[in-house]
């Protein structure tokens, strides 16, 4: 059995902490572990041995700091997804510049949150981004909306003739971090008839993830 199937055998989300300040880690360890669906299996205080983590242990998350000694979080992002494009990442920070945020969104994290989120929220934000949603905080969000210009929301237009009313709809709700089952929930439609519009999504706006899906989205006003 590979290692995805062992990990639904299990039922545990497999989580690696790479935080350099020990205080910090000490708290998201308890807080994170003490739920019964988590299991932190790593943790660590540096860029590098965060990567060699990852590589040794293929967790299904990994949440990750900025401001790290030797490689920084976006490297150590960058370097994640081009190890796995499974792993989620997701950015845990005190840093909420939108050129931070966007940073982190293209060097592929799947979530921005800042350090002072209240812990159950969380421990919510990991599970739903292991389901495939996605996430920003929305103090981080708005600061991301500031960056529009002209010439982006004239690339809208066109990008919006290749959506359909309900791919639009669909595409509203992957920014706002649904993952494809709450999409279905959320219109009254299958799962199956949620994934069928996201991967058309995906196809007409030439992205390869919901991630990147949802930072064009955002970048280019399309919702």
């Amino acid at each position: 059995m590979d290692q995805l199937s062992m990990r639904k055998v299990e039922g545990k989300i497999r989580l690696v902490l790479v935080e350099d300040y020990k205080l910090i880690r000490i708290g998201l360890r308890m807080v994170l572990g003490g739920d019964p669906e988590i299991e932190v299996v790593g943790e660590c205080e540096s860029g590098n041995k965060g990567l060699a983590l990852v590589r040794e242990l293929c967790p299904d998350i990994v949440i990750v700091d900025l401001g790290l000694p030797d490689i920084n979080g976006f490297q150590l992002t960058r370097e994640i997804r081009q190890f796995s494009k499974a792993i989620k990442i997701l950015v845990l920070t005190s840093h909420d510049t939108e050129e931070e945020v966007l940073e982190a969104l293209s060097a592929g994290a799947n979530a921005f949150c800042l350090k002072d989120i209240v812990s159950e929220r969380l421990i919510e934000v990991v599970k739903s981004v292991c389901e495939g949603a996605i996430w920003l905080d929305p103090r981080v969000a708005s600061h991301a909306l500031q960056v529009f210009s002209d010439s982006a929301n004239r690339r809208a237009f066109y990008s919006r003739m290749a959506l359909t009313d309900r791919e639009r709809e669909v595409l509203r709700l992957i920014v706002e971090g649904m993952s494809n089952s709450q999409i279905a929930k959320a219109l009254g439609i299958s799962l199956h008839t949620s994934k069928a519009h996201v991967c058309s999504i995906l196809q007409k706006l030439s992205v390869q993830d919901r991630m990147q899906a949802a930072v064009k989205a955002v970048q280019q006003s399309l919702v």
